[in-house]
């Protein structure tokens, strides 16, 4: 089956919802460089997290953490295992969700239609193209965090539920949604709910590269026959990859923190092919334009050229859209949603 490609999407007023990126750049990388620490601490990684592979040395290091490329799948490991002790630490004891909710019900309003709508837009038209109506999707969200794709969703016609280890997510989201589509969950709860689930689509929107235990819920997911599509979105080994590298006082976004691990193309497609999967739909849209002018403005502006600064913003910022368009295409840019289909 061949699969049917789209690239880029227009940046709009992204950056209007992570400001604190830009203003605040020191003190998001201070808590980038607290999870690194919890992640240092961790053993050594010796198998690739996709296909298990024996690892060798990093390929390079980045805001202290070296990165193994496995040289049968490419995919991009972190020297050190993400473990139970590492996503108890950043996702529950450091509070790690309270970077990532909205102040109130039209701030979440405002980021679910700018960010989430569009996403569930792409799979209700990709799905219809597969003969499947709006009506007939029933979606489980794993990793759903304040419930921003649930929401999104339902408001495209679809059916959706979502669970999270983060009960400040969850009461957050089902405070802002009064139906109350989320459920609290532990750690390793989410393998029983897609084992168990009657949803025929299953959504991981930037979830994958979370998971611990991600060979338990892609195993899950294959012995469960209800199931006939993955929907998800993960960080790639990018142009954003190598920025961050040449950036060490940047807040590191895409390949520090939680980020452990970053997919390919190739790591993608040995991951669908062992769930007995096959990838149906991708939509390219990366932001790693975006991440160059953040690390170049902040670091102007740290300089004390504030001037020059605004003076390359007005330069750039037009650029952006078709910048990151040839990002895309070259199929090495920093995020991918896909849709896998059951064989």
């Amino acid at each position: 089956m061949s699969t049917k490609k789209k690239y880029s999407k227009p940046f709009g007023n992204l950056n209007s919802l992570k400001t604190s990126f830009f203003e605040n750049n020191d003190g998001m990388l201070k808590m980038a460089d607290g999870m690194a620490d919890v992640l240092l601490m961790q053993p050594k990684r010796t198998r690739c997290k996709i296909c298990g592979a024996l690892l060798g040395e990093p390929l390079y290091r980045s805001h202290r953490i070296g990165y193994i490329e496995c040289e049968k799948c490419g995919h991009l490991n972190s020297e050190c295992e993400d473990t139970d002790d590492f996503a108890s630490a950043v996702y529950v004891e450091d509070d790690y969700s309270k970077n990532y909710s909205a102040a109130d019900k039209e701030g979440y309003i405002r980021r679910r239609d700018m960010i989430y709508i569009p996403k569930a837009e792409y799979l209700r038209d990709c799905l219809k193209h597969d003969g499947i109506n709006a009506e007939d999707v029933d979606i489980l969200d794993i990793g759903a965090g304040c419930g921003y794709f649930v929401s999104a969703a339902r408001e495209c016609g679809m059916h959706a539920v979502g669970i999270d280890v983060s009960d400040r997510e969850v009461e957050f989201g089902n405070a802002m949604n009064p139906e109350k589509w989320l459920t609290h969950v532990g750690l390793t709860d989410s393998i029983d709910y897609i084992s168990k689930s009657s949803a025929n689509v299953l959504s991981a929107i930037g979830v994958l590269e979370h998971l611990v235990h991600l060979d338990e819920n892609l195993e899950a997911i294959k012995n469960n026959e209800n199931i006939k599509y993955v929907y998800a979105s993960v960080p790639m080994f990018s142009f954003s990859s190598c920025f961050e590298a040449a950036f060490p006082n940047g807040y590191n976004r895409h390949t520090g923190g939680t980020h452990t691990h970053l997919f390919t193309n190739e790591s993608i497609e040995v991951m669908a092919d062992r769930i007995g999967f096959e990838t149906a739909y991708e939509w390219r849209f990366g932001s790693d334009i975006n991440d160059l002018y953040r690390f170049l403005t902040v670091s102007m502006r740290k300089a004390g050229n504030e001037q020059l600064a605004n003076l390359f913003s007005d330069r750039f910022v037009p650029l952006m859209d078709d910048l990151q368009a040839v990002l895309d295409k070259s199929e090495f840019s920093s995020e991918l949603h896909f849709i896998l289909k059951r064989k």
